[in-house]
C-alpha cells in the first residue's frame, strides 16, 4: 500500500511539473495533461487526480491574494498592493477583495499559506491576550 501511495504522489507530481509553460502554470497544458489521463488511465486514475487536482489548487491559490478589507478599498491600491506583492514573490499576483466588517479597520491578506494582516481587530485581540 505504501508503494501504491508513492506511486501515486510520484505520477501526480510528474503530471504537475508538465502543467507549466516556463514558470506559469497553463491552462492549455493542464488540459493535455487530462487529456493524457483519460486515454492511458493509469492505476488509481481517481486517487492521482486528486492530488493532482491539491497540487494546482495549492498553485492557483499562490497566484491570487484575497484581500479583506473592513471600509472602502478602491482598484488602485489594491493593483498597487497586488504589484508589491509580485514584487515580492517574484510572479503575478492577482487580487480578490473581500468586505470583511469585523477587521473594524486595516486590512488582512491572503496569498497562499501566507497572512498578513494589519487591522484594528488583530491588534486588539493581541492587546487583550497580553492582559
Amino acid at each position: 500500500m505504501a508503494s501504491a501511495k508513492k506511486h501515486i504522489q510520484s505520477l501526480a507530481r510528474l503530471l504537475f511539473k508538465l502543467s507549466f509553460d516556463g514558470p506559469v502554470l497553463s491552462a492549455d497544458r493542464v488540459g493535455g495533461v487530462l487529456a493524457y489521463v483519460e486515454k492511458t488511465r493509469p492505476a488509481h486514475t481517481s486517487a492521482v487526480l486528486k492530488a493532482y487536482q491539491r497540487l494546482v489548487a495549492a498553485e492557483v491559490s499562490r497566484g491570487q491574494a484575497v484581500i479583506e478589507h473592513a471600509g472602502f478599498a478602491g482598484a488602485p491600491a489594491l493593483d498597487s498592493i497586488a504589484a508589491a506583492l509580485s514584487k515580492k514573490y517574484a510572479r503575478p499576483v492577482a487580487w480578490k477583495a473581500q468586505s470583511n466588517p469585523a477587521l473594524l479597520a486595516g486590512l488582512r491578506i491572503r496569498v497562499g499559506d501566507d497572512l498578513y494582516e494589519s487591522s484594528v481587530s488583530s491588534q486588539l485581540a493581541t492587546l487583550a491576550a497580553a492582559v
